[in-house]
């Protein structure tokens, strides 16, 4: 009987955690489509007016490293709340931007305060759950971060196109309170006790993270975090460009068109961690890297609308399959430090993701199709080599 109740508050916890994911990953796949949009809003070229992606999203990564410590030293429970308050407050904000630099300033500052939401939750799922037990929470979580992206992605130019991205960000704004009020009750009762409390020191930190990429494991996963968000968020950030320059698609069009990225996961995130937990990562890795790859391939192809939303959807099940599965060994490789393991985790993925919109952009000078290709040919070479790299991984320690 208590194991039930423990086990359905876990569950509670789980859901409300999910849906502030949600709520992060929504405001931050938004904004992307929103490009061509905002270029002539304030009346600047569309490579410019792109920077504001790297310019949350690298912020955002650097900053969970501070927020992992802090987590070691006074729990998971604070930071999360503290950061989603922050995140209310700039979101918000961000709304009244008058100018580019404004609008810079806001997403830099929002990136620092809301990166404290997702590594904390991973932190919490890997206290919570046993390792063989951490497919079905991981795809929870990260079919939360499906759906935000998802939802942000289609829906969030839709509504644009009827409100404004003044009312957009507002709206985020409102919504991120009101998870905040759940989350507060959800978490009264929490404890940190199961954190061990330490004096922290510059020489304990560096050690910290030196540990954590000691070992051959710990190097291989890292990398491939950051490689992975490389391409993702590469392809993903131009996507509303892709669909303006191929198909001439503006504002709610180019919603429509991208609407499958993210549902996948959002749907089947929780089916693909029961799959991990039975089959093990080795060889879901792999394909995941190859699907991702492949789908970058075709939209550079000259194919019709249709094959392209398809397309479109193909690659975010590439990102379902590898990014989930990748934070589960993480959890494992830094068990000693879940804190520390966790931001690092977070850091090197939207570092990746933060790199990937800029290295793409630069790519864009080139041709929109060879951006394409020269992504899906690294990741390409990514997935050939996790099949060796990856082999010892399993669904057992």
């Amino acid at each position: 009987m208590i194991h039930t109740l423990q086990t359905q508050k876990q569950n509670y916890i789980l859901y409300v955690l999910a849906a502030a994911t949600f709520t992060i990953f929504f405001q931050l796949y938004m904004v992307a489509p929103l490009i061509p949009s905002l270029a002539v809003f304030f009346d600047v070229p569309e490579q410019t007016i792109g920077l504001i992606v790297p310019a949350y999203l690298i912020p955002y990564g650097i900053s969970t490293l501070f927020y992992g410590l802090l987590a070691d030293k006074i729990g998971t429970k604070r930071i999360v709340l503290a950061s989603l308050c922050i995140f209310i407050v700039l979101t918000a904000l961000t709304s009244f931007s008058q100018t580019v630099p404004q609008l810079m300033t806001w997403r830099v500052l929002t990136g620092i305060g809301a990166s404290g939401i997702v590594p904390m939750a991973l932190v919490w799922i890997g206290q919570s759950y046993s390792y063989e037990e951490r497919g079905r929470p991981l795809g929870w979580l990260f079919g939360a971060m499906a759906g935000g992206s998802a939802f942000g992605a289609s829906t969030g130019v839709i509504i644009e196109s009827y409100i404004g991205w003044r009312m957009l960000f507002l709206g985020v704004s409102i919504l991120a309170l009101l998870i905040l009020i759940i989350l507060w009750r959800a978490l009264s009762n929490m404890r940190d006790g199961q954190i061990r409390r330490q004096e922290l020191t510059l020489t304990k930190v560096f050690n910290g993270y030196k540990a954590l990429f000691a070992g051959r494991r710990g190097k291989i996963t890292y990398s491939y975090v950051l490689f992975n968000g490389i391409f993702h968020a590469g392809v993903f950030t131009w996507l509303g460009l892709y669909f303006e320059r191929s198909f001439g698609l503006s504002g709610a069009a180019i919603g429509f068109a991208i609407m499958g990225y993210g549902f996948p996961g959002f749907i089947l995130g929780p089916f693909i961690g029961k799959l991990v937990d039975k089959n093990g990562r080795s060889k879901l890795l792999p394909i995941g890297l190859a699907i991702s790859a492949l789908s970058a391939f075709v939209l550079a192809l000259n194919i019709p609308l249709h094959v392209a939303t398809v397309a479109v959807i193909f690659l975010s099940i590439g990102y379902d399959l590898t990014q989930p599965l990748l934070a589960g060994i993480v959890t494992e490789v830094g068990k000693e430090r879940p804190g520390q393991a966790m931001s690092l985790n977070v850091f090197m993925l939207f570092v990746g993701f933060g790199l990937g919109s800029y290295l793409f952009g630069l790519a864009l000078q080139l041709s929109l199709v060879q951006a394409l290709i020269i992504f899906s040919f690294v990741q390409a070479a990514l997935s050939i080599i996790a099949i060796r790299l990856f082999k010892g991984e399993t669904n057992k320690i």
